[in-house]
């Protein structure tokens, strides 16, 4: 069986991601808050602790002695609330760094938990942003989140380098793709996120990739057998 465990698989580059997977042969199990597709598990990633739970619970009905290969994609994230900290509630600062860094860590290491000693190819990827790698004013939480994760994945393939049937752990940048964050990025306030209006024009312009584009690059990456535990990869660098 190849399998993908998805998280955000609801929209934009996660559902094109499931998509394209699934037309490579591999069964598809994906959580996200809306849940809207047949193969969804309903999952709120702002309660890290009760996603865990889902999680672990979903990965119960997978019978790992029959996995051949295991592709786990950490999608889900959020900007809001876009803007200075100072200016927004600490329920909104909790939810934001829950949905972007404490579900997706709890989110793998479920997996890893639950096959770590199956033997067969396993890769996890934490889909980043430029952000990560850059300061950007309105977006000090999100940047923050995609920095630990990124660090997360890099101290990851460290850990699994001791194991016998180890995961490959990396991060894939999908480039600036046309999605709902984008959307919401380019509509806030000015004083919140002074760079809305060349997020705008950029929109207007036609320069944002397809998130179909983007997961046919993605979709590549994850298959391909030269990834090296702990990269950085750019979905903008893969020939169509």
């Amino acid at each position: 069986m190849r399998l993908l465990l998805l998280t955000g698989g609801s929209r934009g580059i996660g559902r094109a991601i499931a998509q394209s997977l699934a037309i490579e042969g591999f069964e598809v199990i994906e959580f996200s808050r809306t849940a809207p597709h047949s193969y969804s598990v309903p999952t709120d990633f702002a309660s890290p602790l009760e996603a865990h739970r889902t999680v672990s619970s979903a990965l119960t009905s997978v019978d790992a002695d029959q996995l051949g290969d295991l592709l786990v994609v950490s999608n889900a994230a959020t900007l809001e609330p876009i803007g200075p900290v100072s200016r927004k509630s600490p329920d909104a600062i909790l939810d934001n760094l829950s949905i972007n860094l404490a579900s997706p860590v709890l989110f793998i290491s479920a997996i890893i938990a639950r096959f770590q000693t199956r033997a067969c190819r396993k890769v996890v990827a934490n889909i980043s942003d430029g952000a990560a790698r850059h300061g950007v004013f309105g977006w000090s939480l999100y940047c923050a989140a995609k920095m630990g994760m990124e660090n997360f994945m890099r101290s990851l393939a460290i850990e699994q380098e001791s194991q016998l049937h180890p995961f490959i752990p990396v991060n894939i940048d999908p480039g600036v793709v046309d999605t709902g964050m984008h959307v919401v990025a380019a509509s806030a306030p000015s004083a919140d996120f002074p760079a809305a209006n060349r997020f705008a024009a950029r929109r207007a312009q036609g320069q944002l990739t397809a998130p179909e584009q983007a997961a046919a690059a993605i979709t590549k990456l994850l298959l391909s057998p030269t990834l090296e535990p702990g990269g950085n990869y750019d979905a903008h660098d893969v020939a169509a």
